[in-house]
């Protein structure tokens, strides 16, 4: 029976990582998978699904327009398919999570997504929330702070290193961007 995964964390926690493995076992069985990314984040290249360790994979792109299941169906009619691995799920719409519930219910497809759960602000992303709701399995990656505690947050820095509590809940960056904290040092570090 298909299902609808969820795999969640913070930054540099692996997920692309985990995707990228998890859907190598899959060729390595002799099956097909398909990789999906989100086309807002080239930080890998256009259409590349990539890890900070160095393996990456080609991947179809999703806009937020694009109709998620008729994806998956066009992606059928070209062949045998065993998972579908979206990347960047945080940046679905809701709409867009609804598909792809549709394709594991009416296709008998597995879908499996990674993605943040909470932006810099400690607010869900309405993809991550939407997978929240809908998921039949939710699967936390788990990284670290500073400290040592589970990293559950994420702060965005300004160029002076500072962290920020304002902005638009999507600014693609790495690194030199964003910091996992855990909870506590979240809120030090935001003034929250």
């Amino acid at each position: 029976m298909a299902k609808l995964y969820f795999h969640y964390s913070t930054m540099n926690a692996g997920k692309s990582t985990i995707l990228l493995q998890a859907s190598y076992n899959y060729i390595e069985r002799g099956m097909q998978t398909f990789l999906v990314t989100a086309a807002l984040d080239g930080r890998a290249g256009t259409g590349r699904i990539a890890s900070r360790i160095g393996i990456g994979a080609e991947a179809a792109m999703f806009l937020p327009e694009t109709d998620m299941f008729a994806m998956i169906e066009a992606r059928l009619a070209q062949g045998p398919c065993a998972c579908v691995f979206i990347d960047e799920a945080q940046f679905l719409s809701p709409e867009q999570v609804w598909q792809l519930a549709r394709a594991v219910d009416d296709l008998n497809l597995p879908v499996m997504c990674y993605g943040l759960r909470v932006d810099f602000r400690g607010a869900l992303f309405p993809g991550s929330a939407a997978l929240l709701a809908l998921a039949d399995e939710m699967r936390e990656v788990r990284t670290i702070c500073h400290c040592g505690r589970k990293a559950t947050m994420v702060v965005r820095l300004d160029a002076e290193g500072r962290a920020l509590r304002e902005g638009a809940q999507v600014q693609i960056g790495g690194n030199e961007t964003y910091v996992s904290l855990c909870r506590r040092h979240w809120r030090e570090a935001t003034g929250a």
